[in-house]
């Protein structure tokens, strides 16, 4: 049985929550720490941008407006509005199985995990290749199903992006468990107001959260509950619950202070 590090934290910025991710991952692949599970929360919502997505695509007046924060995130993707959700990442050492061959691959493999989370909420939830047709045009993230992005009732539910870099690799993704998904059209520019309730439209057509797919509400202990007997079950895993390391906290800190709370890199697109 594998052993891995179980971090449960609690609601940070979305500056800090990236800078994390990121410390963590350079952790794993130096193999200072063994493979992490991290599952969190974001405090105040954030508008978090894929590492290459245009910054043009926020409307940062709006954002501060609503008392709402933007940060890049080192994955790809496109934008995700964190609030009223579970956040998970999962850092690994390039050399680990589940991350062998492409970040498709690794994308089905990872996937079967969340699944089987959300089977044991109730939900008949399915992880397959991009729908056929399917567009990738547009700014929001749960509009449109990637591969082995996990469905329901026809409607993305979870968003996940990959990095591979410091030796090791990052996934993370956002579990939406309940809420108006189409308040992320409000930290975002289009060209008129009718414009924006087009988008509104689409999102909802496309996307769904966790009680709106189960028909019933679901707390975030019990899909954080979920999410890590779901890993530990399907990779036959050994989870340690555990917090970060002196170095990782330090690494982070300077990350936030320098990268993911800078103009420079948040609005560098």
């Amino acid at each position: 049985m594998e052993s891995w590090r179980l971090i449960i934290d609690p609601a940070c910025d979305g500056a800090a929550n990236m800078a994390i991710d990121e410390s963590i991952l350079e952790a794993v692949g130096r193999g200072d720490v063994p493979p992490t599970l991290r599952l969190y929360r974001w405090e105040p919502a954030c508008l978090s941008l894929g590492y290459a997505q245009p910054a043009a695509d926020a409307d940062l007046d709006r954002i501060r407006a609503r008392g709402w924060q933007m940060v890049r995130r080192l994955t790809g993707g496109r934008a995700i509005l964190h609030t009223d959700e579970l956040t998970y990442s999962v850092a690994l050492p390039l050399s680990h199985l589940l991350v062998a061959g492409t970040i498709v691959d690794s994308y089905r493999r990872l996937s079967t995990a969340l699944l089987g989370a959300l089977h044991s909420l109730g939900l008949d939830a399915h992880a397959d290749r991009r729908l056929a047709g399917a567009s990738a045009v547009g700014p929001v993230c749960f509009e449109v199903p990637s591969d082995y992005e996990i469905t329901a009732n026809g409607k993305k539910l979870i968003g996940s992006a990959q990095v591979r870099r410091h030796g090791g690799a990052l996934q993370h993704g956002s579990l939406p468990l309940y809420g108006d998904g189409s308040r992320i059209c409000d930290a975002l520019a289009f060209a008129d107001e009718p414009a924006r309730q087009r988008a509104r439209e689409r999102v909802l057509q496309r996307a769904t959260t966790l009680s709106e797919a189960l028909g019933r509400a679901v707390t975030w202990e019990q899909a954080a509950q979920a999410v890590r007997e779901s890993f530990a079950a399907t990779f036959s895993l050994a989870l340690t619950l555990g917090q970060l390391t002196p170095g990782e906290l330090h690494r982070a800190g300077v990350l936030c202070d320098e990268r993911y709370a800078t103009d420079a890199w948040n609005l560098r697109m």
